[in-house]
Protein backbone atom coordinates (compact mmCIF):
# COMPACT_ATOMS: atom_id res chain seq x y z
CA UNK A 1 0.00 0.00 0.00
CA UNK A 2 1.28 3.66 0.09
CA UNK A 3 1.52 5.58 2.87
CA UNK A 4 -1.48 7.07 4.92
CA UNK A 5 -2.92 10.91 5.13
CA UNK A 6 -0.69 12.92 7.04
CA UNK A 7 -3.17 15.24 8.34
CA UNK A 8 -4.11 18.67 7.69
CA UNK A 9 -1.10 20.71 6.29
CA UNK A 10 0.50 23.63 8.19
CA UNK A 11 0.77 27.45 7.38
CA UNK A 12 4.30 27.46 8.30
CA UNK A 13 6.06 29.87 6.66
CA UNK A 14 9.13 29.32 4.57
CA UNK A 15 12.29 29.18 6.63
CA UNK A 16 14.48 32.44 6.95
CA UNK A 17 17.60 29.86 6.49
CA UNK A 18 17.08 28.39 3.25
CA UNK A 19 19.53 27.64 1.09
CA UNK A 20 20.22 25.76 -1.90
CA UNK A 21 22.78 22.92 -3.05
CA UNK A 22 23.26 21.53 -6.94
CA UNK A 23 22.85 18.02 -7.38
CA UNK A 24 24.76 16.15 -9.69
CA UNK A 25 22.11 17.01 -12.61
CA UNK A 26 22.52 20.78 -12.30
CA UNK A 27 18.97 20.47 -10.21
CA UNK A 28 18.51 23.07 -7.71
CA UNK A 29 17.24 21.40 -3.77
CA UNK A 30 16.27 24.31 -1.32
CA UNK A 31 17.02 23.29 2.26
CA UNK A 32 16.94 24.64 5.71
CA UNK A 33 19.71 24.49 7.60
CA UNK A 34 19.15 24.26 11.16
CA UNK A 35 20.68 23.99 14.70
CA UNK A 36 24.38 22.79 15.55
CA UNK A 37 25.74 19.45 16.44
CA UNK A 38 26.06 15.94 14.07
CA UNK A 39 24.38 16.40 10.82
CA UNK A 40 20.71 14.75 10.30
CA UNK A 41 18.47 15.04 6.91
CA UNK A 42 15.07 15.06 7.25
CA UNK A 43 13.91 12.57 3.81
CA UNK A 44 9.58 13.57 3.71
CA UNK A 45 6.91 11.29 2.22
CA UNK A 46 4.64 11.89 -0.31
CA UNK A 47 2.80 15.59 -0.83
CA UNK A 48 5.49 16.34 1.49
CA UNK A 49 7.48 19.79 1.18
CA UNK A 50 9.66 21.10 4.01
CA UNK A 51 7.65 23.31 5.32
CA UNK A 52 5.57 20.16 6.43
CA UNK A 53 8.70 18.64 7.95
CA UNK A 54 9.63 21.55 9.72
CA UNK A 55 7.98 21.42 13.37
CA UNK A 56 10.12 17.91 13.49
CA UNK A 57 13.53 19.34 12.18
CA UNK A 58 12.83 22.25 14.35
CA UNK A 59 12.51 20.10 16.99
CA UNK A 60 15.94 18.03 15.97
CA UNK A 61 18.10 20.84 15.82
CA UNK A 62 18.02 21.36 19.63
CA UNK A 63 20.48 18.38 19.62
CA UNK A 64 21.47 18.29 15.85
CA UNK A 65 22.37 20.11 12.66
CA UNK A 66 19.44 19.41 10.47
CA UNK A 67 19.52 19.97 6.73
CA UNK A 68 15.62 19.72 6.32
CA UNK A 69 14.58 19.81 2.23
CA UNK A 70 12.53 20.33 -0.23
CA UNK A 71 12.38 16.65 -2.30
CA UNK A 72 12.67 17.50 -6.31
CA UNK A 73 9.91 19.02 -7.77
CA UNK A 74 8.48 20.57 -4.54
CA UNK A 75 8.42 23.75 -3.00
CA UNK A 76 11.42 25.97 -3.85
CA UNK A 77 13.56 23.47 -5.33
CA UNK A 78 13.95 22.69 -9.04
CA UNK A 79 12.76 19.36 -11.35
CA UNK A 80 14.47 18.27 -13.86
CA UNK A 81 13.34 15.34 -16.64
CA UNK A 82 13.50 12.26 -17.15
CA UNK A 83 12.77 11.14 -13.84
CA UNK A 84 14.73 8.16 -11.83
CA UNK A 85 15.39 7.29 -8.25
CA UNK A 86 18.98 7.69 -9.09
CA UNK A 87 18.46 11.65 -9.10
CA UNK A 88 16.35 11.49 -5.79
CA UNK A 89 19.56 9.67 -4.51
CA UNK A 90 22.25 11.62 -5.58
CA UNK A 91 20.22 15.16 -4.43
CA UNK A 92 20.91 13.06 -0.94
CA UNK A 93 24.24 12.64 -2.31
CA UNK A 94 24.90 16.45 -2.35
CA UNK A 95 22.72 17.56 0.80
CA UNK A 96 25.57 14.97 2.49
CA UNK A 97 28.62 16.66 1.14
CA UNK A 98 26.68 20.02 2.09
CA UNK A 99 26.93 18.77 5.94
CA UNK A 100 30.79 17.78 6.06
CA UNK A 101 30.40 14.42 3.73
CA UNK A 102 28.56 12.11 5.89
CA UNK A 103 25.35 12.36 7.98
CA UNK A 104 22.45 10.33 9.48
CA UNK A 105 19.18 10.19 7.83
CA UNK A 106 15.67 10.25 9.33
CA UNK A 107 12.80 9.06 6.17
CA UNK A 108 9.65 8.96 6.98
CA UNK A 109 7.07 6.84 4.77
CA UNK A 110 7.93 7.33 1.21
CA UNK A 111 10.72 9.17 2.48
CA UNK A 112 11.56 6.39 4.31
CA UNK A 113 11.89 3.72 1.42
CA UNK A 114 14.12 6.63 -0.61
CA UNK A 115 16.61 6.50 2.25
CA UNK A 116 16.48 3.12 1.84
CA UNK A 117 17.65 3.26 -1.84
CA UNK A 118 20.25 5.73 -0.80
CA UNK A 119 21.49 3.63 1.69
CA UNK A 120 21.57 0.64 -0.86
CA UNK A 121 23.65 2.37 -3.73
CA UNK A 122 26.29 3.65 -1.01
CA UNK A 123 25.66 7.16 0.12
CA UNK A 124 27.64 7.70 3.47
CA UNK A 125 25.06 7.45 5.59
CA UNK A 126 25.71 7.21 9.78
CA UNK A 127 22.55 5.76 10.75
CA UNK A 128 19.12 5.76 9.26
CA UNK A 129 16.05 5.79 10.79
CA UNK A 130 12.98 4.03 8.37
CA UNK A 131 10.01 5.48 9.72
CA UNK A 132 6.85 3.23 8.60
CA UNK A 133 8.23 2.42 4.88
CA UNK A 134 4.86 1.93 3.30
CA UNK A 135 5.67 -1.79 2.02
CA UNK A 136 2.95 -4.51 0.96
CA UNK A 137 2.12 -7.45 2.22
CA UNK A 138 2.64 -10.17 0.31
CA UNK A 139 -1.35 -9.97 0.02
CA UNK A 140 -2.50 -10.76 -3.78
CA UNK A 141 -4.74 -8.46 -3.35
CA UNK A 142 -2.79 -5.52 -1.68
CA UNK A 143 -0.14 -5.66 -4.26
CA UNK A 144 -3.22 -5.56 -7.01
CA UNK A 145 -4.38 -2.30 -5.69
CA UNK A 146 -0.49 -0.84 -5.54
CA UNK A 147 0.07 -2.35 -9.36
CA UNK A 148 -3.42 -0.32 -10.32
CA UNK A 149 -2.42 2.63 -8.09
CA UNK A 150 0.72 2.92 -10.55
CA UNK A 151 -1.36 2.87 -13.75
CA UNK A 152 -4.19 5.24 -12.86
CA UNK A 153 -1.39 7.53 -11.51
CA UNK A 154 0.76 7.66 -15.03
CA UNK A 155 -2.86 7.83 -16.99
CA UNK A 156 -4.13 11.17 -14.77
CA UNK A 157 -0.63 12.43 -14.92
CA UNK A 158 -0.56 11.98 -18.74
CA UNK A 159 -3.75 13.69 -19.19
CA UNK A 160 -2.61 16.97 -17.10
CA UNK A 161 -5.55 15.61 -14.48
CA UNK A 162 -3.30 16.94 -11.04
CA UNK A 163 -6.45 17.55 -9.00
CA UNK A 164 -7.40 14.24 -9.91
CA UNK A 165 -4.52 12.01 -9.51
CA UNK A 166 -4.37 14.09 -6.15
CA UNK A 167 -7.76 12.77 -4.87
CA UNK A 168 -6.39 9.11 -6.07
CA UNK A 169 -3.84 9.17 -3.85
CA UNK A 170 -5.31 10.61 -0.71
CA UNK A 171 -8.59 8.05 -1.55
CA UNK A 172 -6.55 5.27 -2.26
CA UNK A 173 -4.81 5.93 1.13
CA UNK A 174 -8.16 5.48 2.64
CA UNK A 175 -9.06 9.32 3.35
CA UNK A 176 -12.70 9.89 2.92
CA UNK A 177 -13.78 11.09 -0.74
CA UNK A 178 -15.66 13.72 0.81
CA UNK A 179 -12.76 14.91 2.92
CA UNK A 180 -10.68 15.20 -0.37
CA UNK A 181 -13.93 17.61 -1.81
CA UNK A 182 -13.68 19.84 1.47
CA UNK A 183 -9.33 20.04 0.63
CA UNK A 184 -10.16 20.98 -3.18
CA UNK A 185 -12.17 24.11 -1.33
CA UNK A 186 -8.89 25.08 0.56
CA UNK A 187 -5.90 27.18 -0.55
CA UNK A 188 -3.29 24.17 0.66
CA UNK A 189 -4.88 22.21 -2.88
CA UNK A 190 -3.26 24.66 -5.87
CA UNK A 191 0.37 24.13 -3.64
CA UNK A 192 -0.72 20.00 -3.55
CA UNK A 193 -1.47 19.78 -7.37
CA UNK A 194 1.60 21.79 -8.10
CA UNK A 195 3.40 19.10 -6.29
CA UNK A 196 1.26 15.86 -8.28
CA UNK A 197 3.56 14.77 -10.78
CA UNK A 198 5.87 13.97 -7.60
CA UNK A 199 3.65 11.05 -6.97
CA UNK A 200 4.30 9.42 -9.41
CA UNK A 201 8.29 9.74 -8.18
CA UNK A 202 6.97 7.89 -5.10
CA UNK A 203 5.12 5.38 -6.76
CA UNK A 204 8.49 4.69 -8.68
CA UNK A 205 10.10 4.92 -5.30
CA UNK A 206 7.71 2.30 -3.40
CA UNK A 207 8.07 -0.10 -6.31
CA UNK A 208 3.95 0.24 -6.68
CA UNK A 209 4.00 -1.24 -10.30
CA UNK A 210 5.99 -3.90 -9.09
CA UNK A 211 3.23 -4.69 -6.19
CA UNK A 212 5.21 -2.42 -3.38
CA UNK A 213 6.47 -5.14 -1.38
CA UNK A 214 9.71 -5.26 0.97
CA UNK A 215 13.13 -4.83 -1.36
CA UNK A 216 15.01 -7.43 -1.15
CA UNK A 217 17.76 -6.06 -3.24
CA UNK A 218 17.93 -3.23 -1.39
CA UNK A 219 17.62 -4.27 2.36
CA UNK A 220 20.60 -6.99 1.88
CA UNK A 221 23.00 -4.72 0.68
CA UNK A 222 22.47 -2.35 3.51
CA UNK A 223 24.90 -2.88 6.43
CA UNK A 224 24.18 0.94 7.87
CA UNK A 225 23.00 0.52 11.75
CA UNK A 226 19.36 1.42 10.92
CA UNK A 227 16.03 1.75 13.15
CA UNK A 228 12.23 1.04 11.47
CA UNK A 229 10.14 2.84 13.57
CA UNK A 230 6.43 2.07 13.90
CA UNK A 231 3.47 3.63 15.77
CA UNK A 232 1.93 0.93 17.77
CA UNK A 233 -1.58 2.49 16.71
CA UNK A 234 -1.12 2.29 13.82
CA UNK A 235 -2.71 -0.98 11.67
CA UNK A 236 -1.15 -4.75 12.75
CA UNK A 237 -0.16 -4.71 8.85
CA UNK A 238 1.49 -1.49 8.84
CA UNK A 239 3.32 -3.14 12.61
CA UNK A 240 4.62 -6.25 10.66
CA UNK A 241 6.05 -4.53 7.52
CA UNK A 242 7.91 -2.51 9.90
CA UNK A 243 9.12 -5.87 11.38
CA UNK A 244 9.90 -7.92 7.96
CA UNK A 245 12.01 -4.47 6.68
CA UNK A 246 13.81 -4.54 10.20
CA UNK A 247 14.72 -8.45 10.22
CA UNK A 248 15.43 -8.29 6.40
CA UNK A 249 18.21 -5.40 7.32
CA UNK A 250 21.93 -7.11 8.27
CA UNK A 251 21.92 -4.26 11.11
CA UNK A 252 18.88 -3.45 11.56
CA UNK A 253 16.21 -2.95 14.68
CA UNK A 254 13.01 -2.66 15.42
CA UNK A 255 10.80 -0.21 17.76
CA UNK A 256 7.13 0.43 18.52
CA UNK A 257 6.27 3.60 19.55
CA UNK A 258 3.06 2.62 21.92
CA UNK A 259 0.14 4.70 21.23
CA UNK A 260 1.25 6.42 18.00
CA UNK A 261 0.00 6.50 14.51
CA UNK A 262 1.82 7.07 11.13
CA UNK A 263 2.21 10.95 12.05
CA UNK A 264 3.86 11.48 15.87
CA UNK A 265 4.56 14.24 17.23
CA UNK A 266 7.81 15.85 17.20
CA UNK A 267 8.47 15.73 21.33
CA UNK A 268 7.38 12.30 21.36
CA UNK A 269 9.63 11.23 18.45
CA UNK A 270 13.00 13.15 18.65
CA UNK A 271 13.61 11.75 21.79
CA UNK A 272 13.61 8.38 20.39
CA UNK A 273 15.47 9.69 17.06
CA UNK A 274 18.42 11.84 19.49
CA UNK A 275 19.21 8.08 21.29
CA UNK A 276 19.12 6.46 18.90
CA UNK A 277 21.81 8.65 16.47
CA UNK A 278 23.76 9.51 19.58
CA UNK A 279 24.24 5.62 20.58
CA UNK A 280 21.68 5.87 23.53
CA UNK A 281 19.30 3.60 21.59
CA UNK A 282 16.74 1.54 23.67
CA UNK A 283 15.46 -1.12 21.29
CA UNK A 284 12.62 -3.51 21.93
Amino acid sequence: MLEPDYGDPTDEERSEFMDKVTSSDGTQIAFDRLGDGPPVIVVGGAMCDRALTGSTAEELAKHFTVLNYDRRGRGDSGDTGPYAVEREIEDIGALIVEAGGTASVYGHSSGAGLALHATAYGVPIDKLVLHEPPYNTDGEEEQRISREYALDLEALLSEGRRGDAVELFFTTVGMPREMVGGMRQTPRWAELEAMAPTLAYDSEIMGDSAGGTVPAELTGRVSTETLVLVGGASPAWTIDIGRQVADALPNGQHRVLEGQEHVVPPEVLVPVLAEFFTGRNHPD
